[in-house]
């Protein structure tokens, strides 16, 4: 009794250690990034201004290209960056090559801290992130923070956690027939990783990639879009603070600038490529990827379906729908696109959602208090009421708009209020195109089996969102739609589970990022065999398939292989006193004898 209650005393107080251990917090140094020429003073930025250069200056300005930014909700001019060449572009890579082979040798406790300070700054600098996340997108503030904020603190907190658990050696089963052996997975770096990224998310784009290519021990350059370089830019002297406050080395990343041969130049210098945007550049990265056969991540985007059941909270399943189609926005992601509502539900499901809807007004995120931002792509609103022209001149109906704040003249065309359209069916292209836009479109359905068929009717297959009042109903729906996320009475959810994979099927691309698959995507995943009790066992060639052969090999061979995967072990246990006999003949001083002669 007195050596349970000791054993209890300790285990206690250990408890006791590690919780106060836990509160105390770990050293991190602060770092500064230099923000004067990002913050808005009022004033609009000089044509000849350079938000900043990836090589020298002189050889961008030789280039004889540059990618204008301007702020896409109110169209001031932010700035330039150069169009980097195909050359320069190579230069980049060589660079972090060469960065890459020093931080590969760093340990992981090294590579925590970096994923600390980089915390620590977006914790403490939450509202300039955003507001910048918001100049360069036309997102809102409160938007920015969801997608931008939230998402990367997530990704670092699991790296933090699980990061080196899942790259260090896994260990695995043996088998039967090498017992003496240890088997194992090792993870080691690819090299220089190449990330193409989209604007919807320009902080977390950038961040997301760059977090699981360094901690698995790799450098990684990264093209950030056209539409969204003077923010991606800024976000990168993080990056930089951070690594110098380590004493990494500073090249071990890079942002290039530049359009459609940046990104080409790119793919074909790295070692491995993720890239995030259209199906029709994905398929072309993916043809330039197989001239030096390097592996390929593809989020090609969504056209995710919404499947509201009859026995669910019309309310509360109505606010996560409008939510869900803002983020469709132009402003987020490839949110929720087709919504199929049980028919019992219909009529009230239509009148919460054209409720909320109406009283969403969209602005500049900044100058007020808006729902909603801007378009963040130029003439993108064009591509928006093609489709929904297309939808009514097929019968359908527009019930409900949400209006407009105080918009400039030069920005008008920036903005689309977010709009509820009935009476849809497959044969509008709104329906099956990717609209990217705060359009929904709502088609109603009498059974499970017809919502899932609908549902499965894309060709894109990122994810869905199934609402029921019965979770195994919900589940069962959720399992049978072909896609690679999936939401069980929620929106989105799977994405801030930073532990789960990412991605889609079909024209939503393939590959994952994100937890344990995409950590190790990042990685040569290396299998490695080696004695178990060397020196004392070792593999040793049986006599009988020695060379020259003897003239039992076969038989042998056939006993031994039913010595170790026999289904009855009677059966096993004959073959093994077959194996046993043969090696023993094999061995006898006699047969030695008969060989030799």
């Amino acid at each position: 009794m007195a050596l349970w209650w000791s054993v209890l005393v300790l285990a206690f107080a250990y408890a006791i250690c590690r919780f106060l251990f836990m509160l105390i917090p770990p050293k991190v140094p602060s770092i500064d990034v230099d923000t004067s020429d990002v913050l808005d003073d009022g004033n609009q930025a000089q044509e000849n201004s350079f938000i900043y250069v990836s090589t020298s200056e002189g050889q961008a300005q030789q280039s004889g290209k540059k990618v204008q930014c301007y702020e896409p909700a109110t169209m001031k001019y932010l700035g330039y960056v150069p169009a980097l060449t195909p050359t320069e572009v190579k230069e980049q890579v060589a660079k972090v090559r060469k960065a890459q082979k020093m931080w590969a040798k760093t340990s992981f406790k090294q590579r925590r801290q970096f994923l600390r300070i980089l915390l620590q700054y977006i914790i403490r600098h939450q509202a300039l992130i955003c507001e910048i996340s918001s100049r360069d997108t036309g997102k809102t503030m409160v938007d920015a923070s969801l997608g931008e904020i939230m998402t990367t603190c997530e990704k670092i907190n699991w790296l933090l956690s699980e990061g080196e658990k899942w790259l260090k050696p896994e260990y695995r089963s043996s088998g039967r027939s090498m017992l003496h052996k240890r088997a194992r997975v090792e993870f080691h770096p690819l090299g220089v990783i190449g990330a193409i990224v989209s604007w919807n998310y320009p902080f977390h784009n950038i961040f997301n990639p760059m977090l699981a290519a360094l901690f698995s021990g790799n450098g990684i350059v990264i093209k950030i879009s056209e539409h969204a370089s003077w923010s991606g830019c800024f976000y990168f002297r993080i990056i930089q603070s951070a690594l110098a406050a380590i004493g990494a080395p500073e090249d071990l990343v890079e942002v290039i600038t530049g359009f459609a041969e940046t990104g080409e130049a790119l793919v074909s210098s790295v070692d491995k490529v993720i890239f995030v945007g259209s199906p029709g550049v994905g398929k072309m990265i993916m043809k330039n990827a197989a001239d030096t056969l390097i592996p390929v991540t593809l989020e090609l985007g969504g056209k995710d379906a919404f499947i509201v059941c009859e026995d669910v909270d019309v309310d509360h399943v109505a606010q996560i729908a409008v939510r869900a189609v803002l983020q469709s926005s132009g402003q987020n992601c490839a949110g929720a696109e087709r919504f199929y509502v049980h028919r019992d539900v219909y009529a009230s499901f239509i009148s919460k959602v054209t409720k909320i809807i109406k009283s969403v007004t969209s602005g500049p995120p900044l100058a007020g208090k808006y729902d909603m931002g801007a378009l963040c792509v130029h003439e993108h609103s064009e591509k928006l009421e093609t489709l929904v022209n297309d939808a009514l001149d097929k019968g359908a109906e527009i019930v409900a708009r949400g209006s407009f704040g105080h918009i400039g003249e030069d920005a008008v065309d920036q903005f689309f209020p977010p709009t509820v359209i009935v009476n849809v069916n497959h044969s509008m292209r709104l329906m099956q195109e990717e609209a990217f836009g705060p359009i929904m479109p709502i088609m109603k359905f009498s059974s499970d089996e017809e919502a899932i068929k609908l549902a499965n009717d894309s060709k894109y297959g990122l994810g869905c969102a199934v609402f029921s009042g019965n979770q195994s109903r919900a589940r069962e729906i959720a399992s049978q739609i072909h896609c690679g996320v999936a939401a069980v009475n929620d929106f989105a959810a799977t994405y801030m589970c930073q532990s789960l994979p990412f991605g889609g099927v079909k024209h939503s691309g393939f590959g994952r990022f994100g937890g344990v698959e995409g950590l190790r995507a990042c990685c040569l995943v290396k299998s490695v065999v080696e004695d178990r009790w060397w020196p004392l066992i070792k593999t040793k060639i049986p006599k009988p398939i020695q060379y020259p052969v003897a003239g039992n090999g076969f038989e042998f061979q056939e006993s031994l292989v039913e010595a170790l995967y026999g289904l009855s072990m009677w059966d096993r246990l004959r073959a093994l006193v077959n194996v046993l006999k043969m090696l023993t003949e094999q061995n006898s001083p006699s047969n030695s004898k008969k060989l030799k002669d």
